[in-house]
C-alpha cells in the first residue's frame, strides 16, 4: 500500500523564495546595465565589426573600387593630399562613414612617408594644433581619427594629449591604429571621457594579394567574439584592388559568424551615425 509523503512547506517556501530573489536580482542587473551600458548590450546582441581602410588622399589603386563599392567600410583620408577634400565628399556622398588619418612620426621610416605637415614630436604645441586644426578644415564629414604609422609619437603623452583634447573638442571618436603596443592613447582617451577603439588585425601589407587578405578575414571573423569592438584595418596603394577583393570574397566569414559591419561611429552615442544609411551590409 502507497503511502503518501508528508510535504515539507517550510523547504519549499524557501527554494521559491530564493529562486524569485535570483531572478529579481537577475532582471534589476539588466535593467542597470540597458541604463548604463546600452551600447555595450547592442554590440553584444548584434555583434557588430568595422572595417577602416587606411590612406586615402591620392590617386592609388583601390580608391575607386572602396568610394564605388557596396562594402560599408570607413573611409580614413590623409590631409595634406591632392585628393584628400574630394575622396571626403565622395566617400560621405556614397554613404561611407570618414575619419582624418593623422600622419604621425614613427620610430623607423622615411619622414616622406609622413607627406606634408606630419606631426613630429619636436613641434611646439601650437604647431601641433595648428595641423591638427589643417587636417580638419581638409577633410569635411570627418567624425573620427587614426593614426598613420605614428610608432613614436602614439607613446608621447604630450603629442597624444593635444590630440584627444582636439578630438574632444571637436566631438572626434578616436581608433589607436596600434602601430605600437605602447601608444598611450587609449590611457588618455578613457582619462577624457572620449570613445577610442583599438585596431585589433591588419588585413594586408605592401605583399598581400586577394587570397591572403581573404584568409584574414577569415581570421577576422574566427577571432571577432573575442573583442567588444572588433576593427580591421586594410590599405589603399599598390595591392588597394587586391585588398578590395579579398575584403570582398571574405565578407561570407562574417555573415556566417552572425557579425554586422557597421562604422565605428555605431557604438559612441553620437548624433552622426544617422548621417550614415546609405551602405547596408
Amino acid at each position: 500500500m502507497n503511502k503518501t509523503l508528508p510535504i515539507d512547506t517550510k523547504k519549499n517556501k524557501g527554494v521559491l523564495f530564493m529562486a524569485v530573489n535570483i531572478v529579481t536580482r537577475t532582471v534589476c542587473l539588466l535593467i542597470l546595465l540597458v541604463m548604463f551600458c546600452p551600447n555595450a548590450i547592442c554590440d553584444a546582441a548584434n555583434k557588430d565589426v568595422a572595417i577602416i581602410i587606411d590612406d586615402f588622399g591620392g590617386n592609388v589603386k583601390g580608391v575607386d573600387a572602396f568610394l564605388n563599392g557596396d562594402i560599408p567600410v570607413t573611409v580614413a583620408i590623409m590631409p595634406n593630399m591632392p585628393y584628400s577634400t574630394e575622396q571626403a565628399i565622395a566617400a560621405h556622398e556614397n554613404g561611407l562613414e570618414v575619419i582624418i588619418h593623422l600622419p604621425l612620426e614613427p620610430k623607423n621610416g622615411k619622414a616622406s612617408w609622413l607627406g606634408s605637415n606630419g606631426i613630429t614630436v619636436d613641434l611646439s604645441n601650437d604647431e601641433i594644433n595648428k595641423r591638427l586644426r589643417e587636417a580638419y578644415e581638409q577633410i569635411p564629414y570627418a567624425v573620427g581619427l587614426n593614426n598613420h604609422m605614428g610608432s613614436k609619437a602614439m607613446e608621447d603623452k604630450r603629442v597624444v594629449g593635444l590630440i584627444v583634447e582636439f578630438a574632444k573638442t571637436n566631438g572626434l571618436y578616436l581608433v589607436d591604429s596600434k602601430t605600437t603596443p605602447h601608444s598611450v592613447m587609449p590611457e588618455l582617451a578613457l582619462k577624457a571621457q572620449i570613445p577610442c577603439f583599438e585596431n585589433k588585425l591588419f588585413l594586408d601589407d605592401t605583399f598581400s594579394n586577394t587570397q591572403q587578405v581573404q584568409g584574414k578575414m577569415q581570421t577576422f571573423a574566427a577571432k571577432g567574439n573575442m573583442h567588444q569592438h572588433p576593427i580591421a584595418i586594410g590599405h589603399v596603394g599598390v595591392k588597394g584592388e587586391q585588398t578590395y577583393a579579398g575584403i570582398k570574397a571574405g565578407l561570407p566569414h562574417l555573415k556566417k559568424q552572425g557579425y554586422k559591419l557597421v562604422f565605428p561611429s555605431a557604438w559612441t552615442n553620437s548624433q552622426t551615425r544617422t548621417h550614415f544609411t546609405k551602405k547596408e551590409w
